[in-house]
């Protein structure tokens, strides 16, 4: 007992109090926006579930500050474990939930659980362990391929399920997480040129019909209003209909009345939801919280002392980072729509839970920056 109240003293003391406060600020915007995303609905399940979840999110950050991270490195393989294998139930008895195309959730019975959400986590976990392992061997070819193998796995696999735009949050983890490793330069140019000459294959032959459709809309936003662009064409009006201020909250013409209006408003388009009520004003405050956010991941890398806390704050960034790019740029019609949600906004129970456990990550790497911490062993 004496132990544990040592532990929460050290909890006290070390927490990262801006962290926590911009987690705690982004909690409340999140909740009082899927509220009126959600509140004109038959069930108010989604608010519901959406509310636990922070809860049980802010939860999982302290809890998850009782444990070194560096015992979590030395037990890898099991996260690696726990990450690939839902994954790879999803092909075998995958579920796809109304409004989504591809099965990429299990059904649990009482709730749906999207297994590459947890993957992010057990990834960053898994890939730091073996950057660290890496070490100053990381620029010779016979340590970058097993990297490179090890990155391309969820890539590979969250594509084959259907959901190009994790997989594509998966790709910048990995590669932001490789940079900040120490990877020479002249190998990220040679990837790079190397997907520019095979960007044809990549579309004739990798991409579907809807792939396709989507990226041309991205060029032409006016070519398929009523097909594949009807989404982003619903939250350009929902945008333009804000302005500077919004309509008021709960006042929103095309977000109050569900799928006639702009399709998950609630969802991944939540943030088209908070332009047309609170405007760009209230676009702005989610940009800036996001954006402190992901600021203070990479702050918190450069005061760990070790490596490990160095790689997983860099990965849980990059991975915040992907999302809010690939999101917004989906509502304000700059980017395809590819099925990924707004952290800490979007309505989703494993997608919350999951995200607050990578934020667990990052704050243990604060609380145990320095040697008065006392360490509890995984």
């Amino acid at each position: 007992m004496r132990f544990l109240f040592a532990k929460f003293a050290d909890f006290v003391r070390e927490s990262d109090k801006v962290l926590l406060s911009l987690l705690f600020i982004a909690a409340g915007y999140g909740c009082i926006a899927v509220f009126s995303a959600t509140h004109y609905m038959e069930s108010l399940r989604p608010f519901l579930v959406h509310t636990f979840c922070l809860v049980a999110g802010f939860g999982v950050v302290i809890v998850g500050s009782l444990i070194e991270y560096t015992s979590l490195m030395k037990i890898w393989p099991i996260f690696a474990f726990l990450g690939i294998v839902p994954v790879l139930l999803t092909f075998f008895i995958g579920y796809a939930p109304a409004g989504t195309d591809d099965k990429a959730w299990l059904n649990l019975g009482f709730t749906t659980f999207q297994p590459s959400e947890l993957l992010k986590i057990c990834f960053v976990i898994s890939f730091s362990a073996h950057l660290t392992k890496a070490g100053k061997d990381i620029n010779k070819i016979k340590t970058l391929i097993p990297l490179c193998i090890h990155g391309a796995i969820p890539v590979v696999l969250i594509h084959f399920q259907g959901d190009d735009g994790t997989a594509l949050v998966f790709a910048v983890m990995f590669v932001l997480m490789l940079w900040s490793a120490g990877v020479s330069w002249k190998y990220f140019v040679t990837a790079f040129s190397a997907l520019v000459v095979s960007s044809p294959i990549i579309y004739f032959f990798i991409m579907n019909d809807t792939h396709r459709e989507r990226l041309k809309n991205m060029f032409d936003i006016d070519a398929d209003i009523k097909g594949v662009g009807w989404q982003q064409y619903r939250g350009r009006q929902a945008l333009a209909n804000g302005g500077f201020f919004g309509q008021g909250y709960l006042n929103g013409d095309l977000t109050q009345i569900g799928k006639s209006g702009v399709p998950e408003g609630h969802n991944d388009f939540i943030f088209v939801t908070i332009g047309e009520e609170l405007g760009f004003l209230g676009c702005l405050v989610v940009i800036i919280i996001l954006g402190a956010i992901c600021i203070r991941c990479l702050q918190i890398a450069k005061l760990s002392a070790k490596n490990e806390g160095k790689y997983i704050c860099v990965g849980i960034f990059a991975m915040l980072f992907a999302q809010v790019v690939i999101n917004i740029g989906m509502c304000t019609s700059i980017t395809p729509v590819i099925g990924v949600t707004l952290p800490f906004f979007s309505a989703g129970g494993t997608s919350l839970i999951c995200l607050y456990s990578g934020m667990a990550l990052v704050h243990n790497v604060y609380v145990n920056r320095n040697s008065r911490t006392i360490h509890l062993k995984a």
